[in-house]
């Protein structure tokens, strides 16, 4: 199993419990509520790498699924017939709670460590929503590391996390 030394003295991280971690990261409903335990927990793997990895490649899940949409919908969706009128009347009732909670609708969507709360759920509502994607992408990412830090003070107690921090 190949290892190699990290920025953090002493630690060897393994890359195919990285992998692991990363997978479990990025698939729809466990996202990091799953990466972040699994990487800790299972692995041994520092807490602080565990927890920056989860948080930056869930959120940057944001892209391929906003973007995926995008391309999905101009040229398959868009063929089917009368599913731009169903579009259209998700968005007109949708828009005014998007107009009333933006950015914190979205960020307390994502922030709480729930299934189907995360980021693909919460891109999908932003793309359905019409929202660009600059307004989009800033409360689902500080909803990631809400959503994150959550998942690490449960993963390691709270007396853990402040013993990380004291060790430097």
């Amino acid at each position: 199993m190949p290892r190699f030394d990290w920025p953090f003295p002493g630690k060897h991280i393994m890359t195919r419990e990285i992998a692991w971690v990363l997978l479990f990261t990025v698939l729809p409903i466990s996202e990091l509520r799953v990466g972040i335990p699994l990487g800790i927990l299972e692995y041994g793997l520092d807490r602080l790498f565990v927890f920056l990895l989860a948080i930056t490649a869930n959120a940057l899940m944001f892209f391929p699924i906003f973007f995926g949409l995008r391309l999905f919908y101009s040229n398959i969706l868009c063929r089917i017939p009368g599913f731009d009128r169903y579009l259209d009347s998700l968005r007109r009732r949708g828009k005014p709670k998007v107009d009333r909670y933006g950015f914190w609708g979205l960020l307390f969507f994502v922030g709480i460590p729930l299934p189907v709360t995360g980021v693909y759920t919460a891109t999908a509502l932003a793309w359905l929503l019409e929202m660009d994607w600059r307004r989009a992408f800033p409360p689902i990412a500080v909803g990631v590391v809400i959503a994150g830090t959550i998942v690490l003070l449960g993963t390691l107690g709270i007396v853990e996390v402040f013993a990380i921090f004291l060790r430097g």
